[in-house]
């Protein structure tokens, strides 16, 4: 047993045998510690289960956890490399006790693993313990049998383990191996203990007591255990190396460098490949958990670990974009410890492809400058803190890269200097944003983006974590704390709240903490990435500094993710039905509906419409995995992804894919670029319903949909609609349409006949009062009807100038709320004498009305007093006589 992955699995599988629960590695981002930028160690996931805020179903655990250390207080970026222990990513094996066995237990199991399982001989064990645990001392003397010159006291914070200034706290022992009298160093405790001969391979914490405030320490109710023993230490011993670097994973990671690159790892180049290896273990596994280079937080630590490595690429001699090239030999050593490495194998590739093509864009130039400055040094002289910022401004090289790169010539950057050049261009930016007219008036956003820095946005891999409150706005200004029933805005160093954008609604959802309730109501992006929770505070006072339980409504989230990819299911099932001229002109993703607007210059037929429904339900029905890549837009667009409207894309874009594309074909069914939140697998959309179809500009049409439980509700609704109808018309349901059908036609059947038999009546003289009489020299057919619709008013008057031959028709038609309509018809021998307009003007002024309008031989007009249609035809009537 001596390969790195046989050691990991033997170690897990021993603490298996004694009881302990083999629980899965956290994600590098901490989900339950705001304060931390990174899980640096085994313990972080446990954290609330060691402080009792948390409850598992077990009380004794093992795990192989992820760790980066590579900002913040834990930085061991730059010594990765150039010594024999330091790494941006490790694995630390560990088992914890919560409330169960204590010190005793602990020992004897880490004694019998490491002498017993592991082999290693007790002559070359030693263990540290803190000068005041006499417990741990007689134990280790018990359980190991170790001579009192094998077990060292130290007296230093070394040895003794603190959460923090207040909560648990408890002694440590550390067991050390002894590589050899022929590698220099002494003993822990000792002034040589800096040396390489004695090295630290286990650290078991004995979490016994809690700290309150003040400075009082009282005994745990519950006792506990943490434990950590670095995977690539051990694996050191193990296999008898005394530089991690030369353990089997590293060895073939690095092979696979040294073949990529054409340049073998010795000597001056041993480093290079060295950083290599470390800084691909880091950068995948960040990337496959969720982190994506930025320019802000956690982003940015992994860009500079991605450019720390491409930069040794370069000097190697490499041409091309390489790194990306190694991620299949990483994912064989570890994807089958860590699956998540071959789920996101597409995603770390592409990211590593796109930042190293376009870090090489700028490398030579910007090594360029920084060399030629450089070289303008006299010794003792510090780098310009000027062009050390030039570097980062323009050429994208982050601080740290250009103290790396100078630390072949033993020079530093002047950092007040940097700092200053930082200073007067956040000074010019905000200057120039304040004038640019409504957008000042939230200047706060500026000046808190300034404070506090972009949010980390956690909410791909989780709708659950914790953040610290680093500022609140209430009415447009900074306030120190919110009380009960107050609202305002909530700013978080880190949030899985979405922030509405690109069409996709913001989550709402709940902020908490001992004795603190607050409901986020909407979450906004303000300037690009600083992320604005809108918040009622419920119970409790909250205040700036605060740490804090964050929780997305899971029920909404989930309904907002259903419909944001039907809208990308749909987008391509509107395009693959109507043509390629469809393109999306905006769209609304809210929990229960789902809105898209698009360019189709005509109506959509209902079969046109049933053929889109059922594209986007089959790829719905083939439940395939959601893949996201990071991609740079044009590589995007011309991969085939479309771009969606009114949305900003910077250099790096997400490319959303989802559904099986044509057999033999490697492209998914719809590719797109978006940075919302979707669903893992189409499967998960449920159900695709569209509920309306219409026209909203020209050119421009929209389609309304429900997904999931929302359209399975409305084809309940429409379900039980259609079965009411049915029990209507007594016939079964699928004879509805049919039935009522028939049943239409026959009502427009009688209507038509009930209107030519009123016609006949009224033209007759039942229907009211009327004569044919002489209006001056002219033939007048003046009538009053009742119970004709006004539509037949004209084909009334039609009619009469049948029956007169030459002369006026003039009809008044009362309706049953009292309103009246006129038609006045002339026939063709008398337009030259009379103009129907005229004529019915003079009518409608009788009946209240303003006039009318039509043709000399036929003009129509109404108005709201039909009691007085015999003074519309008398108007008529003395209109016609006077002419």
């Amino acid at each position: 047993m001596s390969g790195v992955n046989e050691i990991r699995s033997t170690f897990l599988d021993y603490f298996v045998r004694n009881g302990h629960e083999a629980v899965a590695s956290s994600p590098l981002v901490p989900r339950n510690d705001p304060t931390l930028m990174f899980t640096n160690a085994g313990m972080v996931q446990f954290k609330n289960v060691f402080t009792g805020i948390e409850k598992r179903p077990y009380s004794r655990a093992a795990t192989s956890q992820k760790c980066v250390r590579a900002g913040g207080k834990h930085n061991d970026l730059d010594n990765v490399g150039y010594t024999a222990r330091h790494h941006t990513f490790f694995e630390m094996l560990g088992n914890f006790s919560f409330g169960d066995y204590f010190k005793e237990r602990a020992i004897e199991l880490a004694w019998n693993l490491i002498t017993r399982d592991f082999g290693l001989p007790a002559s070359k064990l030693m263990v540290t313990v803190f000068s005041e645990d006499d417990d741990a001392y007689a134990l280790w003397k018990k359980i190991a049998g170790l001579s009192d010159d094998k077990i060292v006291r130290i007296a230093t914070s070394d040895n003794y383990w603190r959460m923090g200034d207040t909560g648990p706290s408890g002694p440590c022992s550390e067991i050390f191996y002894d590589h050899g009298d022929h590698i220099w160093g002494g003993p822990p405790g000792s002034p040589d203990a800096d040396g390489d001969r004695f090295i630290e391979i286990w650290n078991l914490v004995f979490m016994q007591f809690e700290d309150l405030p003040g400075g009082e320490r009282v005994d745990l109710p519950r006792p506990s255990i943490d434990t950590g023993m670095g995977l690539e230490r051990i694996a050191a011993v193990l296999q008898h190396k005394h530089n991690n670097y030369d353990i089997d994973l590293f060895q073939a990671l690095i092979r696979a460098s040294v073949e990529a690159i054409g340049v073998a790892a010795e000597g001056d180049t041993l480093a290079s490949h060295r950083v290599i290896a470390d800084h691909l273990r880091a950068s995948s596994f960040l990337v496959a958990d969720g982190v994506l280079p930025s320019n802000e937080g956690r982003g940015y630590v992994l860009r500079r670990i991605m450019r720390r490595a491409m930069r040794h690429i370069s000097l190697l001699g490499a041409k091309d974009p390489t790194m990306w090239r190694l991620v299949p030999a990483l994912v064989r050593e570890m994807g089958a410890a860590y699956p998540e490495l071959v789920r996101a194998e597409d995603l770390i590739s592409e990211t590593l492809r796109l930042e190293e093509t376009s870090f090489r864009r700028t490398l030579e130039r910007g090594l360029a400058l920084l060399d030629g400055e450089a070289k303008k040094l006299g010794d003792g002289q510090v780098f310009s803190g000027d062009v050390a910022f030039t570097l980062y401004d323009t050429y994208g090289f982050p601080l740290d890269l250009t103290q790396d790169a100078l630390r072949a010539r033993n020079t530093s950057v002047d950092l007040d200097s940097y700092d200053a050049a930082m200073r007067q261009q956040k000074a010019k930016a905000r200057a120039a944003w304040a004038g640019s007219g409504d957008a000042a008036t939230e200047a706060v956003w500026f000046g808190l983006k300034e404070q506090v820095g972009a949010s980390e946005f956690l909410g791909y891999e989780t709708e659950t974590a914790e953040g610290v409150a680093l500022a609140l706005v209430k009415d447009g200004r900074q306030v120190e704390a919110l009380n009960k029933g107050e609202s305002g805005f909530l700013i978080l160093n880190q949030t899985p709240f979405y922030g509405e954008s690109g069409g996709q609604q913001g989550d709402a959802g709940l902020v908490h903490a001992t004795g603190l309730k607050v409901q986020v109501t909407d979450t906004q992006k303000k300037l690009g990435d600083l992320f604005v929770h809108a918040i009622t505070v419920e119970e409790g006072t909250l205040k700036v500094g605060d740490a804090l339980e964050l929780a997305v409504d899971h029920k909404r989230r989930s309904a907002i993710r259903a419909n944001h990819s039907a809208t990308h299911l749909l987008h391509e099932a509107l395009r693959l039905t109507l043509g390629d001229h469809v393109a999306q002109k905006g769209s609304l993703v809210a929990p229960d509906r789902l809105r898209f607007d698009f360019s189709h210059p005509k109506l959509i037929t209902d079969e046109e419409l049933r053929e889109i429904e059922d594209l986007a339900n089959e790829i719905v029905l083939q439940n395939s995995e959601v893949t996201t890549r990071l991609m740079s837009v044009d590589d995007a667009i011309a991969s085939g992804a479309r771009a969606l409207f009114g949305e900003k894309y910077g250099d790096e874009v997400r490319v959303v894919a989802m559904g099986e594309g044509l057999p033999g074909s490697n492209k998914a069914w719809s590719v797109e670029l978006c940075g919302g939140t979707h669903v893992r697998r189409t499967g998960d959309i449920g159900l695709i319903r569209i509920v309306s179809n219409s026209a909203v500009a020209a050119g421009v049409r929209r389609i309304e949909a429900m997904t999931a439980e929302g359209a399975r509700k409305h084809l309940v609704n429409e379900s039980r609609l259609l079965q009411g109808l049915s029990d209507v018309l007594r016939t079964p349901v699928h004879e509805a349409g049919d039935r009522l059908t028939a049943l239409m036609e026959e009502h427009r059947k009688l209507e038509r006949d009930l209107a030519e038999a009123r016609k006949k009546l009224a033209m007759g003289g039942g229907g009211g009062e009327s004569e044919i009489r002489t209006a001056g020299k002219t033939r007048l057919l003046a009538k009053a009807v009742s119970g004709i619709e006004l539509k037949d008013l004209k084909a009334l008057a039609d009619e009469g100038k049948k029956q007169i031959g030459s002369g006026v028709v003039a009809i008044v038609a009362t309706s049953e709320d009292g309103r009246a309509g006129l038609v006045v018809g002339v026939t063709s021998d008398l337009t030259g004498s009379f103009n129907a307009v005229d004529l019915v003007r003079r009518g409608s002024e009788a009946l209240g009305g303003k006039g009318g309008g039509g043709r000399p031989d036929m003009a129509q007009a109404g108005g709201p007093d039909g009691a007085k249609a015999q003074a519309a035809l008398d108007a008529i009537a003395a209109a016609v006589a006077e002419a």
